[in-house]
């Protein structure tokens, strides 16, 4: 059984409009989304900013009620549980937030910081957690521990900073993190240091991650599985190497080609750039919503919405092209 299933899900933000805002629109930020995940795996979440990724995230951890669909975490639906009764799945799901510097409290010393939680959930007495906070700042390689709890956040590097947010994240020992863009504000030399970091993390702890991430070269540290994302629907998704090395819906084969290439013999090549621009999550285009974008989209492209298609053992699409007539 998956860690974690997520079932036609969708989450749509209303926004009133017109003469005394008598009109409501809805932001479809995710519209029909499902997968699994099992526990010790990865699956990578790519796209586009403005996709839905932190959407789906935030959904999935129930800080964002959905509008419908099914979240089950280890056998239980969470989908409607009113927010006393998830007590339970705040100690084992948590998240590592895209920014360092304001995912942080700059009033509170580290060591507050990282007891924070286990005050909340009752766990252990003054010295047990304060073992338990250094115990964890060695995991993160933030050694001696003594040297860091006193510190503040504005004490520290932005790498610092992101190995504290990762140890908050491990303070509760939980089985499930969603890494929102957990590099994407850190000088590339930190990004790999941290990326190796939550890869052995992940291996020793066995801890199932939601990576989300605009960039597809970065998942490759230790995602297992990706998802595609594309104005709020996942349109390819399956083993990481068969969807990097074997890209199917065009929108994939697209972010693969806009990748830089890394060898300085093609440092002078063009790179392919996406024609047009993501549609409005308000008024999406109707069938599929690439097609706006497509180098094949044909009038059923247009008009119909493509269906999830599997065209290898778990790798999925969601795009006409592989629908036999």
């Amino acid at each position: 059984m998956a860690l974690l299933e997520v079932k036609d899900l969708r989450t749509w933000f209303p926004v009133k409009v017109g003469l005394f805002r008598s009109k409501t629109y809805y932001v479809k930020a995710v519209d029909g989304v499902s997968f699994t995940i099992d526990c010790g795996e990865t699956l990578a979440v790519v796209g586009e900013s403005g996709c839905g990724k932190t959407t789906l995230g935030r959904t999935v951890l129930r800080l964002i009620k959905p509008t419908s669909g099914r979240i089950i975490f280890d056998g239980v639906d969470i989908t409607d549980l009113p927010e006393k009764k998830l007590k339970w799945f705040r100690r084992r799901a948590q998240i590592i937030f895209q920014d360092p510097y304001s995912s942080l409290s700059p009033v509170h010393p580290i060591r507050y910081i990282l007891e924070e939680p286990l005050i909340v959930h009752g766990i252990g007495d003054k010295r047990e957690r304060l073992e338990r906070v250094c115990k964890v700042l060695e995991k993160v390689k933030l050694t001696p521990p003594e040297d860091f709890l006193g510190k503040y956040p504005h004490m520290l590097s932005g790498g610092q900073r992101q190995r504290v947010a990762i140890a908050r994240a491990l303070i509760l020992e939980p089985e499930f993190i969603v890494a929102d863009e957990p590099v994407s504000m850190l000088d590339a030399s930190v990004r790999v240091e941290i990326l190796m970091l939550l890869r052995e993390l992940q291996e020793r702890e066995n801890i199932a991650f939601l990576y989300i991430t605009h960039d597809m070269a970065t998942a490759k540290y230790f995602a297992h599985r990706v998802a595609v994302m594309y104005a709020g629907k996942i349109v390819e998704l399956g083993p990481f190497l068969d969807v990097v090395k074997n890209p199917q819906h065009p929108y994939t084969c697209a972010l693969m080609e806009a990748i830089p290439d890394p060898d300085p013999r093609n440092r002078f090549s063009e790179r392919k750039v996406i024609p047009g621009e993501p549609p409005s999550l308000i008024n999406p285009p109707p069938g599929c919503r690439f097609h706006p974008r497509c180098p094949y989209a044909n009038d059923r492209c247009k008009r119909e919405e493509p269906p999830v298609v599997e065209i290898a053992p778990s790798h999925y699409v969601k795009c006409w092209l592989y629908v036999k007539r």
